[in-house]
């Protein structure tokens, strides 16, 4: 487990050319060391119909478990500029260790002029955050809520910001593994982020461990299989609607939920 000591991460090349983090305290690296821009692009981009959606005008919000190195906000403004959406995206996260901008400044997203050209902002926003709710207007398209703080402080944040519990979109549940983080893969965790979530939302996330979904089935996740990015067999994507998933193939979640009651997960 991290704390306020914990050396910063080191920057590490990945095979598509874009850099990513590694962390000696949880012994692991922040995205896929096979491409760091193009998992996350398939995983919670074009695997859930986000890249789609933010084509469109419709109301958008997004949240993010692990802000990370911002990657996924970039890439999340690199698809805006490609649209003529004129309709406002929220996009908010939680971090609880933010990186220090001199090491934003280190990182490069690979052959993505448009992804590399945020760094600076990204290094602004890493070195103004502060302990809380941080909100940032990042351009007249998107606005960032980030919260510099553990998950378990989350109720505060979405009383504040989510006062209509039914309000975010699509969930991009990117914390370490449950292996090394097994605190952001329970129940708990996952009957929060339903709880703050429309009655369509999709939750995407890398990993494709057993326990992690049976978590989310136990929370009342519909969930299903999705193929993984960059060597990876499997990943997994929810909604609470079971029609949003009808291009997966579902898990059986009643079996999961029984395993999960008999402490097959430990």
């Amino acid at each position: 487990m991290m704390n306020s000591e914990s050396p910063e991460p080191s920057v590490t090349l990945t095979k598509d050319g874009s850099t990513t983090l590694f962390s000696s305290a949880y012994n692991q690296h922040y995205h896929n060391p096979n491409g760091a821009v193009a998992e996350s692009r398939h995983v919670f981009f074009e695997t859930t119909g986000l890249a789609e959606l933010l084509q469109t005008d419709e109301p958008l919000t997004i949240f993010e478990t692990g802000f990370g190195t911002g990657l996924n906000l970039v890439l999340c403004l690199d698809y805006l500029n490609q649209t003529n959406r004129k309709t406002a995206a929220t996009f908010q996260s939680v971090e609880a260790y933010p990186i220090k901008p001199q090491t934003v400044r280190e990182l490069t997203f690979g052959d993505e002029p448009f992804l590399n050209d945020q760094i600076p902002i990204l290094a602004e926003i890493f070195g103004g955050v502060k302990p809380g709710i941080n909100q940032i207007e990042i351009n007249p398209l998107l606005k960032l809520e980030l919260f510099w703080g553990e998950f378990d402080d989350f109720p505060d944040f979405s009383k504040e910001f989510i006062p209509d519990k039914n309000r975010v979109n699509f969930i991009l549940h990117d914390p370490f593994s449950p292996d090394v983080n097994p605190e952001l893969w329970t129940p708990d965790v996952f009957n929060k982020l339903f709880q703050i979530s429309t009655s369509d939302a999709t939750l995407a996330t890398y990993c494709a461990a057993t326990s992690a979904r049976a978590a989310m089935a136990v929370a009342g996740w519909n969930v299903a299989r999705a193929r993984g990015a960059l060597g990876k067999r499997e990943m997994t994507i929810a909604s609470k609607s079971a029609e949003k998933l009808s291009a997966f193939k579902r898990v059986n979640e009643n079996r999961l939920v029984e395993r999960f009651k008999k402490g097959d997960f430990g």
